[in-house]
């Protein structure tokens, strides 16, 4: 059984890499590019006020920080380099209202403790990978959106029961990532858990899938397209223990560029691009696809 395992962790690291099936491995549905709307280029778009879109104007493309392995939301397949999912979407979405051709984005891994960094010293333009909003947050960068309502969730081994509230794993090894907001919740809301630490969630599966953690914690979208790359293996339990409004990472200074693109996901949504985006991305998970949240649109300050 254990080695099962780790031929079923070893295969879910790929698929969560690649975003695609081989012979012989559980089923996967990858993003349907034929299904994906095309987003039409914003034309004569100027905005003299925002440095980074100067700076992306006078580059001819813009740089958009990521996720690489989230199955559904942000994927890059190692072989041709190429990100899919619904965060990947939205970039394209915003791209294209800020007058840029979706094609052209140069994507940017960037790992969940190293976001606000990135943004601030100018790394990336913005950046789209499941990217909580929150108050201790907006100090440091700048949020458009949100663009998408989830909930902090919990990952187990399938045979696993009698489980699915964060109290339920206390004395026992839990794992998320470093430096993000489920990790800080855990540690702060439920400290007799023993949590553990990664800079990626699919290593956290990985561990979780060899018996290393008793389960994984962090947004149910993320977690949902995990179990559904190897539902015989894992599944989600319980209700969802949080709010995690997503949005697009700014820097904290260039208000000019986060209330663009506060209107660009209010176009997108409205035009049916947004829906149609899910569908074919996140959507393929099994989550029905639910309301978009209001826009926040706070203030400059």
């Amino acid at each position: 059984m254990m080695a099962k395992r780790r031929a079923l962790a070893a295969l879910l690291l790929t698929l969560a890499v690649a975003g695609c099936g081989r012979s012989g491995s559980p089923p996967v549905k990858g993003p349907k590019a034929e299904l994906l709307p095309h987003y039409t280029v914003a034309k004569e778009i100027n905005l003299p006020g925002s440095p980074v879109w100067r700076r992306a104007k006078s580059r001819g493309h813009l740089v958009v920080g990521a996720k690489e392995d989230q199955p559904y939301l942000g994927e890059k397949d190692p072989a041709t380099g190429v990100y899919t999912g619904f965060d990947i979407e939205i970039a394209k979405m915003m791209s294209a209202s800020l007058g840029f051709d979706p094609q052209t984005i140069e994507f940017k891994t960037i790992a969940s403790a190293n976001r606000e960094t990135a943004l601030q010293n100018g790394q990336i333009d913005y950046y789209v990978g499941t990217y909580t909003i929150n108050d201790k947050r907006k100090k440091l960068v700048g949020f458009a959106g949100p663009y998408y309502l989830a909930g902090q969730g919990l990952l187990v081994r399938k045979d696993e029961n009698g489980v699915g509230a964060p109290q339920d794993f206390d004395g026992k090894r839990v794992c998320s990532a470093a430096g993000s907001t489920p990790y800080q919740r855990m540690e702060k809301d439920y400290p007799k858990v023993d949590m553990v630490a990664y800079d990626t969630y699919s290593v956290c599966v990985d561990n979780l899938l060899t018996f290393q953690v008793a389960a994984v914690t962090t947004d149910d979208t993320i977690l949902s397209g995990y179990a559904a790359k190897v539902p015989d293996e894992l599944k989600v339990v319980g209700k969802p223990f949080s709010k995690e409004p997503y949005g697009v990472g700014v820097p904290r200074s260039d208000t000019t560029l986060r209330f663009a693109l506060d209107d660009a996901i209010e176009t997108h949504e409205k035009n049916g691009d947004w829906k149609k985006a899910y569908a074919a991305t996140l959507g393929l998970s099994g989550r029905p696809a639910a309301p978009a949240p209001p826009i926040d649109r706070y203030p400059a300050s």
